[in-house]
């Protein structure tokens, strides 16, 4: 029996996207279809390279083609990404999505996540930038090792200046610790922080990027709403801790996204800070500031719970050296924030369709 390409794409649509509740043909993630003989071959093109069901999508392929056209086809199936982006991007338009990281209190260590997102995102081959919007204690000098560091700048052929971003690990940086001296407080006012945040957008030299990651100050103030009413956001991160007292406060910087006046999807909950296992019981869980808080903060506002970051002492120490432990690829730590990357992508790639339809 000859396999045509009809058969092949058949198949295909039996194969379910299970975020996007569609098959990959009405999709359009099945490209170049050959077939030479028995060998059928095919790229599929998932929404983002950080896809945490990509082998899953793979095998449903692998297997369609197995089951509907011919037991015996030799199937390559290769896999490739488009990073979507939401339906109206009217500015920033290299800029594919914009992501908010944010917390409702400091010291639960939002840059942290932030910075390490960013790495992770990077590492699947995302194209990534991370801004440090945090102007009462930037971090991502210190977090990449770039303390005392300053952007180089370009003049464009209408003579506007552009900022260059240093570029370190597979990511463009911009902070606004880069502009000012580590060992002086800066007292800004609200319009002064404000039009400060905005130059790192709309005066900087970012190129294509598929993510720009946005660390935010804590709480709730005017950089959230600068930035939020400004920009193109496709969706905001929240970071906690488990404890009750940086619960209360989260709830209110989560709730502030859901304001009419703001509306920006909540892409889900990061628990950061969530157990304590000491290096000689590794298969010990210490709860020491309470248990499953951001699970339960998911669920009462009906978001995605992403992931529970522990408390290790490599992650402050990798913060301090400049080296962020998303880094160290084949650790549980590096693994734990890939995973925690990947549903960031899969929660956005949702939204962005979502956005599409509602349009």
């Amino acid at each position: 029996m000859i396999i045509t390409n009809e058969q092949v794409l058949n198949a295909l649509r039996n194969v379910e996207d299970p975020d996007l509740k569609k098959d990959l043909v009405t999709l359009n993630m099945i490209k170049d279809v050959k077939i030479e003989d028995r060998n059928v071959s095919f790229t599929l093109e998932l929404t983002t390279p950080a896809c945490p069901l990509k082998d899953m999508l793979k095998n449903a392929c692998l297997n369609a083609i197995k089951y509907f056209v011919a037991k015996d086809a030799e199937v390559h199936i290769n896999i490739t990404s488009r990073v979507t982006k939401p339906a109206d991007i009217m500015q920033l338009s290299q800029i594919k999505n914009i992501i908010l990281v944010s917390s409702g209190k400091g010291g639960v260590g939002k840059s942290t996540v932030a910075s390490n997102l960013a790495i992770a995102l990077a590492a699947n081959g995302a194209k990534t930038g991370l801004i440090d919007a945090d102007i009462y204690g930037p971090s991502v000098p210190t977090m990449f090792g770039l303390v005392g560091a300053k952007p180089a700048a370009r003049e464009t052929e209408d003579g506007k200046t552009l900022i260059l971003p240093i570029e370190k690990y597979g990511i463009k940086l911009l902070s606004l610790g880069f502009f000012a001296d580590p060992d002086q407080p800066v007292p800004w006012r609200g319009p002064m922080a404000s039009n400060a945040v905005k130059q790192l957008f709309n005066d900087a030299d970012w190129g294509e990027l598929d993510y720009l990651i946005v660390d935010l100050p804590p709480g709730t103030g005017d950089i959230h709403i600068t930035i939020t009413q400004s920009f193109p956001i496709a969706g905001a991160v929240i970071v906690t801790t488990p404890q009750q007292v940086a619960l209360a406060d989260t709830r209110k910087g989560l709730a502030m996204f859901r304001m009419p006046s703001i509306n920006i999807p909540v892409l889900g909950v990061i628990e950061n800070m969530a157990y304590f296992t000491p290096d000689e019981l590794p298969d010990n869980k210490y709860y020491i500031f309470g248990k499953d808080g951001g699970k339960h903060l998911a669920t009462s506002f009906d978001v995605p719970f992403l992931g529970e970051i522990p408390i290790v002492q490599s992650i402050t120490e990798g913060g301090d050296q400049g080296i962020p432990v998303a880094l160290n690829r084949g650790t549980v730590l590096a693994a734990s924030f890939s995973e925690i990357a990947g549903k960031v992508a899969q929660q956005l790639a949702i939204s962005n369709a979502q956005s599409v339809i509602a349009k």
